[in-house]
């Protein structure tokens, strides 16, 4: 069923009187509106709560909608300062025979207990240092600046899944295993007592045995390296609850192209036999990670884009761990988020998410995302790089005796290319995956795909937030053989991560349905999941749900048997 009130398609345009107008294909713009309800505090609601069903939430759905986000942003009269700084907060929407209950929960980390047992900010977060007790003497205030402070477990990125476990995950050494049904917060990992890793991504792969797959990094006398790990697939016990790491390892050390500046890296490229790490331009000063708590300045301080440098694919073989003795480069991008990555007549395909200034991730301060609609908040918008889809090619049989200066990428639909130079790299340049058309919804991010059955393999289609705002104000569906898009986007809305579940027995890639956690600052309590046909993207049918929620990360679903 749609409700055609609010859906509009790519042909609709926006009334330059609304309040959440949004920047036009003429590079004209309007103001956008108000955000900052969608990054303040809300409340946990632990018991399951009813929705209102309005059109149809299909019956086959069985199964557990679980979304990650930061949910606090204060304790006492301590605030912090960037919006990746909340407290995560978990959130479920449970579907079974076409109804929906709705329940969230704090995450219980060490980080939220010490913070909220204090009444103020006492663990430092990405850009928020903790000030030292004001209750010690000077003294002791002075000598707590040259203490290391420990990584946060403060897990608000991702849901991840390890060995059939659940886990909420952020990007430092700390996991914290959940209930994916009451969402109770279980015990804490931590990936150093298993391998040698200081780190790991909240964007974990999954091959069709059941492993997991990883990066994290290490450091040492040694220099810096960038861990490919592995985790095998479930041998669990029956009925035992507790984290399982046993056979996790490190399948491949890459080390860092300049030790003392490593790349920062938010996931990565997997394809049917390899794994690829993308060393891209947003550098880590390693001096001034040591120093940063000296001088009182947050980890976003550590982190600089620097377009003199690269980037640079460093491709593994996934089950024997051989790293490729070809040197793949490109000009300087910044990507978060990778769309798929397959093998196809020697070449491996990576299309992803890219954008031309990395210093986006160090912009979302909750200064900037509270401004007010004006001139001022237009113009932070305007001044926000867009993310769009861009397809890289790596041809894989790259020896001694390839010819050099000419391009080796001979894959017919595309337009990609790659060429040996005289020194024995390879240099690619992108294949751009969109039209013109994308511009007036401002680029996408949140890639997803139908990842049980098209993940390292040749895929057709993909979904994605569109972003008129700082925030994400629509959703889009791509098809990559006719670069035409289909869009569900109304003002005042604001999606979550689309997420594709199949239809049982689907025959087709997009057989089945898409969704996302629908949000507005314009309405108190006017949440809804939204229920989309992912092969019309029209409206099947929303659970309205009367709570507040802020804008979130990523998240997944868990089919219920």
């Amino acid at each position: 069923m749609i409700f055609p009130d609010l859906f509009l398609n790519s042909t609709d345009s926006y009334s330059s009187k609304d309040p959440c107008s949004h920047k036009t294909s003429d590079d004209s713009t309007s103001s956008v509106c108000d955000i900052a309800p969608l990054v303040r505090t809300v409340e946990e609601i632990p018991e399951p709560i009813t929705t209102v069903i309005k059109g149809n939430i299909p019956s086959w759905i069985n199964g557990s909608f679980l979304r990650n986000g930061p949910g606090k942003f204060e304790f006492g009269k301590d605030n912090f300062n960037h919006w990746f700084d909340g407290m995560a907060l978990m959130h479920r929407f449970y579907i079974h025979d076409g109804e929906v209950t709705y329940s969230s929960r704090f995450l219980r980390s060490d980080s939220y207990v010490r913070n909220s047992e204090k009444d103020r900010i006492v663990v430092c977060e990405f850009g928020t240092m903790a000030m030292p007790d004001p209750c010690k003497n000077f003294f002791s205030r002075f000598l707590s600046r040259f203490k290391i402070p420990k990584a946060t477990d403060n897990a608000s990125v991702n849901f991840v899944k390890y060995k059939g476990d659940y886990y909420v995950s952020t990007e430092t050494n700390y996991m914290r295993r959940v209930d994916p049904q009451s969402l109770e917060t279980k015990e804490k990992v931590d990936w150093s007592e298993y391998i040698a890793v200081n780190s790991a991504t909240a964007h974990p792969h999954y091959d069709r045995e059941g492993a997991s797959y990883n990066m994290g990094n290490s450091y040492g006398k040694g220099g810096f390296f960038y861990n490919i790990i592995r985790v095998p697939p479930p041998e669990k016990v029956a009925g035992e609850d507790k984290a399982d790491f046993s056979g996790a390892q490190v399948l491949c050390s890459i080390p860092a192209s300049d030790s003392r500046k490593p790349s920062y890296y938010h996931s990565f490229a997997m394809s049917e036999n390899y794994v690829v790490f993308i060393e891209q331009p947003i550098k880590l000063d390693l001096l001034k990670f040591m120093l940063f708590r000296i001088q009182g300045k947050s980890f976003d301080k550590v982190m600089t884009w620097e377009p003199q440098y690269d980037t640079i694919f460093h491709v593994v073989h996934r089950h024997t761990g051989e790293q490729s003795k070809v040197k793949y480069s490109a000009p300087p991008m910044f990507t978060l988020h990778q769309i798929n990555a397959y093998e196809d007549k020697g070449f491996l395909v990576m299309d992803m998410c890219c954008g031309d200034d990395g210093d986006v991730i160090g912009d979302f301060t909750l200064e900037n995302l509270r401004r007010g609609p004006g001139e001022e908040m237009d113009k932070f918008y305007n001044s926000m790089c867009r993310n769009l889809p861009r397809r890289y090619v790596l041809p894989l049989t790259v020896t001694d005796d390839t010819p050099s200066d000419q391009n080796l990428v001979t894959l017919p639909f595309c337009q990609a290319t790659a060429v040996k130079t005289g020194c024995g790299k390879v240099c690619i340049c992108v294949c751009e995956l969109y039209d013109e058309e994308l511009f007036q919804y401002g680029g996408l991010e949140f890639p997803q795909i139908n990842y049980a059955h098209y993940n390292a393999r040749p895929y057709r289609y993909y979904y994605a937030c569109g972003f008129g705002h700082l925030f994400s104000d629509s959703l889009l569906k791509m098809d990559l053989e006719t670069k035409k898009l289909k869009a569900w986007r109304h003002p005042g809305l604001f999606p979550s991560e689309p997420v594709f579940v199949p239809a049982p027995n689907a025959t087709e890639e997009d057989d089945g349905v898409v969704m996302s956690i629908i949000i507005t600052p314009r309405t108190e309590k006017s949440t809804f999941l939204l229920v989309l046909d992912a092969k019309t993207f029209t409206e099947l049918g929303r659970a309205e749900v009367p709570v507040n929620i802020p804008f979130g990360t990523h998240g997944v679903f868990n089919e219920m048997q």
